[in-house]
């Protein structure tokens, strides 16, 4: 019983530590404050059956980022799937964007939501996160040219929005 207690002492440690910055971040790639603490729930919940495995603990937050930018990747393939499906069932278009005029912050969330799923994970990793090219490239296992690329034609889409602009 004093291992699952310990392995369950280090558990609680990870998440108050890394839970925060873990939410944060899904909450940026997401838009969703829900969804964020969904995916971070699920990548603490992914993560129990190995934490008796893990030699080095530092790498945990490394961990984290990936699984989550996964697991974000995966929610918006499976809403995706299930829009065409009801898009073909019902024979409905999909609705309008009916944003009102918000703050500046409101802006940037909804440009960032507007971008590909790549483009966001990088846009954000880089600029929110302040990880480095390498990290990132390491994050969405590409190259680190993949990840300047996704950022440049990123922050192009986001300039070409004047409500970010202002």
């Amino acid at each position: 019983m004093g291992g699952q207690e310990a392995d369950l002492s280090r558990l609680e440690e990870l998440y108050v530590r890394h839970a925060p910055n873990g939410i944060r971040l899904a909450y940026l790639l997401t838009g969703d404050r829900a969804t964020a603490e969904d995916l971070v729930q699920e990548a603490f919940a992914r993560f129990v059956g190995r934490l008796h495995f893990v030699r080095d603990i530092d790498a945990f937050d490394a961990y984290l980022r990936r699984t989550i930018v996964n697991l974000a990747k995966n929610t918006f393939r499976r809403r995706a799937l299930e829009r065409a499906f009801l898009r073909r069932e019902t024979g409905l278009r999909p609705p309008g964007d009916s944003s009102p005029d918000v703050p500046t912050y409101e802006a940037m969330r909804t440009a960032l939501l507007g971008l590909p799923a790549r483009q966001r994970a990088a846009i954000v990793l880089r600029y929110y996160e302040d990880l480095s090219e390498s990290a990132i490239a390491d994050i969405l296992r590409c190259p680190p040219a993949t990840v300047r690329s996704l950022v440049r034609r990123g922050l192009q889409t986001l300039r070409l929005n004047p409500e970010v602009i202002r």
